[in-house]
C-alpha cells in the first residue's frame, strides 16, 4: 500500500475520494493517475492532468523573468556605483561584487538542500523571495538618502583618493547587499527544478519537454537581463541609483503573486531527507568496512554484483529482475564495501540503493569541477570588463550607452540562439544521430568551454588595443573617454555570451537528469554553485597575482584606482592559459563519462549506456 500523507479535512470536495485514495494499491493509484511522491501546493496526492506539464512550467518561466531582471538590474552595474558612490577602488570594487555574486550562487547549495530535505521548492521559493526584496528595500532607502552615503567626491588622483564609505553605512550597504544574495541563492536553488519537476520523465514527450524547457530557461534568463541592462541601468544611470533599486524591490515583489497564481497546477515532489547525511554515511561505511575487511578474521560480507548474478541460474524470471534493480556495479568498487550483513555499527547500514546513488553524485563531480574556469571568466563580464568599457567613446550615433549595458549584446545573442537551437539544431541532431538528446549535454558543455578560451585572447588582444590608445593620445591619467569605441570590449560579451548559453543549460540539464530522484534540487544548485566558485576564483586570482607581482615588481597588475596603469592584459593571457589546461582536463573526464539510462523506474534502474536511443 502507499502512503499519500494527506489530512482527511484537505479534500477535492469529495470524502469519498479521499478515503480511496489513502487506501489505493500501486497499481489502482496507477489506474487514478495519481504522481506517486508529488503532491500539490496544499500537500494533497497530485494527481496526472490536473498538476504538472507545459502550462504549470510556464509560470515559473515568467517567475524567472522578474526574478533575474530584479537581479542582475543591480549585479551588472554594481562595480560602478561601489566605485562612484561608496567610494571603493577599482579593484576592491570588483572583489567586492565577485564575492557578492558568489555568495548568491553557493547559496543556491542551501536552497536546493532544504527543498529535497525538509521544504519543498514551492516554500522554498516563497521565502526567499521574501528575502531578497528585504535586501533590495535596504539598498534603496540607503541610495535615496544622502546621509546613509559617504560625501560625492570626483577626485582622479591616485594621490588624493576619495573617502571610502564606513562605519553603520558600511555595515547597511552590505546587510542589504548578501541579504539580497541569501534570497537569490533560495530562488536559483529552487526555482529551476520546480519547473523541470513538472515533465514525467518516464516518458520520451516529457524528457524532450524538460529539455526544452532549461532551454526556455536561460532564454528567459536573458530576457529579464535584456531589460535590466538596457533600461534599468540607464535609469541607474542618468535618473539615480534609487530608483534603479526601487525598479528591483517592485519587480521581485510582483513576482510573488505571480508564482501563486500558478499553484493550482504545480505538482512538488516530497522532500525525502537529508541526501548530504547518507553521503557521509556511505563514504563512513566504505572506510570503516574497507579497514575492516583488511583482516581476514574481520572479512566483510561481500554483497553480489552484476557478474554474481548470471551464475544463479536456477532463479526465477522476477527474481532476476529484481536483482538486477538492486545489484552493485563495478565502477568506484571501493564503495561496494559499504554494503554488507554486518557493518560495524548498525548506524552505518547502507543499502545497495544509497550506495549507487552516491556513485553517481561522485561521477559528476569532475564535470562540476571543469565548469569554475569557465565561470571564472564569466565574472570579468561584471567586473573588469564594465571598467573597461567606462573608459571608452560609449557612443552609438546619438546614442550613449552605459558601460553596464555592454551585456545587452550576448543577451540579445541567446534569445536568438536558444529558440533556433531548440527547434532547428537539436531536432536537426536528433535525426542525423538517432538518438533522443541529440547533442548530448556533455557535448553542449564543451563547446561553451572552447568558447571561454576563445573570449580570454579576445578580452587580452581588446584591453592592449585601448592602452595603446589611451598611450598614443596622452591620456593615461585623463577621466575623458578615451577616442575608440567600446564595440571592442563587446567582442568578449559575446563570445563569453555564447558560452554561458550552451554551458548553463547543459549544465542544469545534466545535474537534474543524472542525479538521484532524492537529490535533483541540490544537484540542480551545483550548476549554481560552479558560478559560485568562478566569481570566488576570481577574485582569488586578482589577489594572488597581485601578491605575486607586487612582490617582483614595483607595481602589482591589478591595483589603484586608475585602470590604464593595469596590466589588464597579461591577466587576461593568462586567464586562457588556464582556460586552455581546463578544456584538456574536461575532455578527459567527459570522454570517459557514462550516461545513466534514459528513463528511470521507480527503483531507480542504474543501468549505464552512452547515449539513450530514441524511442519516439
Amino acid at each position: 500500500m502507499i502512503s499519500l500523507s494527506i489530512s482527511s479535512k484537505l479534500d477535492y470536495g469529495d470524502e469519498d475520494l479521499v478515503s480511496r485514495l489513502l487506501s489505493l494499491s500501486l497499481d489502482e493509484a496507477n489506474h487514478l493517475n495519481v504522481w506517486e511522491g508529488y503532491v500539490d501546493w496544499r500537500s494533497r496526492p497530485a494527481i496526472r492532468g490536473i498538476h504538472g506539464g507545459i502550462f504549470a512550467a510556464s509560470f515559473v518561466l515568467a517567475v524567472e523573468i522578474l526574478e533575474n531582471l530584479a537581479y542582475l538590474a543591480n549585479a551588472s552595474n554594481l562595480v560602478l556605483y561601489l566605485s562612484k558612490f561608496m567610494h571603493f577602488s577599482p579593484s576592491t570594487s570588483a572583489n567586492i561584487v565577485t564575492n557578492f555574486m558568489g555568495t548568491a550562487f553557493l547559496l543556491a547549495l542551501l536552497g536546493g538542500f532544504l527543498a529535497d530535505a525538509f521544504f519543498t521548492t514551492y516554500c522554498i521559493y516563497l521565502i526567499s523571495a521574501a528575502i531578497e526584496f528585504t535586501g533590495l528595500l535596504v539598498l534603496t532607502i540607503q541610495a535615496h538618502l544622502p546621509s546613509l552615503k559617504p560625501p560625492t567626491c570626483t577626485s582622479f588622483s591616485t594621490d588624493n583618493p576619495c573617502k571610502e564609505v564606513s562605519g553603520g553605512k558600511t555595515v547597511m550597504l552590505f546587510t542589504g547587499l548578501y541579504m539580497v544574495a541569501l534570497g537569490v541563492g533560495g530562488i536559483k536553488g529552487s526555482l529551476p527544478p520546480h519547473g523541470a519537476e513538472q515533465f514525467d520523465d518516464t516518458t520520451p514527450q516529457g524528457r524532450k519537454q524538460r529539455s526544452s524547457f532549461f532551454n526556455y530557461y536561460v532564454f528567459c534568463l536573458s530576457c529579464g537581463a535584456l531589460v535590466a541592462v538596457t533600461f534599468v541601468v540607464w535609469i541607474e544611470d542618468n535618473k539615480g541609483w534609487q530608483w534603479g533599486f526601487g525598479i528591483a524591490t517592485a519587480t521581485i515583489l510582483l513576482s510573488i503573486p505571480l508564482f501563486l497564481l500558478g499553484s493550482p497546477t504545480y505538482r512538488t515532489k516530497v522532500p525525502a531527507g537529508s541526501p548530504i547525511t547518507t553521503m557521509f554515511k556511505v563514504l563512513a561505511a566504505a572506510m570503516c568496512n574497507n579497514i575492516k575487511s583488511r583482516s581476514p578474521s574481520n572479512a566483510v560480507t561481500r554483497v553480489p554484483s552484476h557478474t554474481d548474478e548470471t551464475s544463479e541460474g536456477e532463479s526465477n524470471r522476477q527474481s532476476k529482475e529484481k536483482g538486477r534493480n538492486q545489484a552493485l556495479t563495478e565502477s568506484l568498487k571501493f564503495l561496494n564495501k559499504a554494503v554488507t550483513i554486518k557493518p560495524v555499527h548498525p548506524m552505518l547500514q547502507c543499502t545497495v540503493k544509497q550506495v549507487e546513488e552516491v556513485k553517481i553524485v561522485l561521477r559528476i563531480l569532475p564535470v562540476l569541477m571543469s565548469t569554475i574556469m569557465l565561470n571564472c571568466c564569466l565574472a570579468q563580464l561584471s567586473t573588469f570588463s564594465v571598467q573597461q568599457a567606462a573608459t571608452m567613446n560609449t557612443n552609438l550615433g546619438s546614442l550613449k550607452v552605459p558601460p553596464a549595458s555592454l551585456p545587452v549584446i550576448p543577451v540579445i545573442f541567446i534569445m536568438i540562439l536558444a529558440p533556433l537551437y531548440n527547434h532547428v539544431i537539436v531536432p536537426f541532431a536528433r535525426k542525423v544521430t538517432k538518438t533522443e538528446m541529440g547533442i548530448t549535454h556533455l557535448q553542449r558543455i564543451g563547446i561553451g568551454l572552447m568558447f571561454s578560451v576563445v573570449a580570454m585572447a579576445v578580452a587580452a588582444l581588446a584591453e592592449m588595443k585601448r592602452k595603446n590608445v589611451a598611450a598614443k593620445h596622452g591620456l593615461l591619467n585623463s577621466a575623458e573617454p578615451l577616442p575608440i569605441t567600446f564595440l571592442w570590449v563587446a567582442m568578449q560579451y559575446l563570445f563569453l555570451g555564447s558560452a554561458d548559453l550552451f554551458t548553463l543549460a547543459g549544465m542544469m540539464e545534466f545535474f537534474f537528469t543524472e542525479a538521484p530522484l532524492s537529490m535533483r534540487s541540490l544537484a540542480t544548485a551545483l550548476s549554481w554553485a560552479s558560478l559560485a566558485m568562478g566569481y570566488y576564483l576570481s577574485s582569488v586570482l586578482v589577489n594572488l597575482v597581485n601578491g605575486i607581482t607586487g612582490t617582483y615588481r614595483h607595481r602589482p597588475w591589478l591595483i589603484g584606482a586608475n585602470l590604464n596603469f593595469y596590466h589588464l592584459e597579461r591577466f587576461y593571457w593568462l586567464m586562457c592559459v588556464l582556460s586552455g589546461m581546463n578544456c584538456l582536463y574536461y575532455f578527459l573526464w567527459a570522454s570517459r563519462y557514462k550516461y545513466r539510462s534514459a528513463g528511470l523506474d521507480d527503483d531507480n534502474d542504474l543501468k549505464e549506456h552512452e547515449n539513450p536511443t530514441l524511442n519516439d
